[in-house]
């Protein structure tokens, strides 16, 4: 008996790996993340699957449900949202079922992020503007941010920020890295990305506030600034330049 912890993407029920799609397809018993997990994976799962929303679930009845599928030898699909390497609650979960001694694979996902980026249509990366991407977040109820974890630091860098759950404390955000980026920075702040109720919001440090303010956004969103988000002028990479001798590509 294993436990698969899947990424399940960000939310279109295509954006889900083959691997992912197989193990639900094997699995007799999948826990699912109802309040963000597309519901249409489901339909993976073998007839008679035991199948259960862990939304309304504490850790600890989700560790019961790990348990009894381990006493009567059924493998588990555990569907998680996006990628399960960051802000996945997947850290706990590996904690307890290590105490039962219960196996487990992690397949990855594709993240909320690089679905965000995805529908603005940009890269995060750009040669000589920003080569970093921090993906950060604020302190909420869910837990603090460590001491030295602060937005601010990553600031001062010029990274591209990606900020997850967040956007109860824009206006936070917005003071506290306008004097590293400057107020005409470009925001994007991205909701729902790949899925139907999909909405994006563009701006700056400036106007990103008062843009939502008119049409907030109260669920799960993610906030991205930097320059790499409306940069223009700007050297190419050198991967592809005619002179950059490299293994596949003689100079001409």
């Amino acid at each position: 008996m294993t436990v698969h912890f899947i990424g399940a993407g960000p939310g279109a029920p295509d954006l889900i790996t083959v691997r992912g799609r197989d193990l639900i397809a094997r699995c007799p018993v999948c826990l699912y993340a109802g309040s963000i997990v597309s519901k249409a994976l489901l339909d993976y799962c073998p007839e008679g699957a035991r199948i259960v929303d862990t939304a309304p679930l504490s850790l600890d009845e989700i560790e019961a449900e790990f348990v009894a599928a381990y006493e009567a030898s059924l493998d588990v699909a555990r569907l998680q949202s996006g990628d399960l390497a960051v802000f996945s609650a997947l850290a706990e979960q590996l904690r307890r079922l290590e105490k039962h001694g219960i196996p487990y694979t992690l397949t990855p996902g594709v993240p909320a992020f690089a679905a965000a980026v995805a529908a603005i249509g940009r890269e995060l990366t750009v040669p000589e503007v920003a080569q970093s991407v921090v993906l950060t977040r604020v302190s909420g109820r869910a837990s603090r941010m460590p001491e030295d974890e602060k937005l601010s630091a990553f600031a001062a860098t010029g990274a591209t920020l990606a900020i997850h759950l967040a956007i109860q404390a824009l206006d936070r955000i917005v003071e506290e890295l306008t004097p590293f980026y400057g107020p005409d920075c470009p925001v994007a702040v991205v909701t729902q990305a790949s899925q139907p109720g999909e909405r994006i919001v563009r701006g700056t440090l400036t106007d990103i506030s008062a843009k939502l303010a008119v049409e907030p956004i109260e669920r799960t969103a993610l906030i991205l600034v930097g320059r790499a988000l409306a940069a223009e002028d700007f050297r190419d990479s050198a991967l592809y330049d005619a002179d950059y001798r490299r293994r596949f590509r003689e100079v001409r």
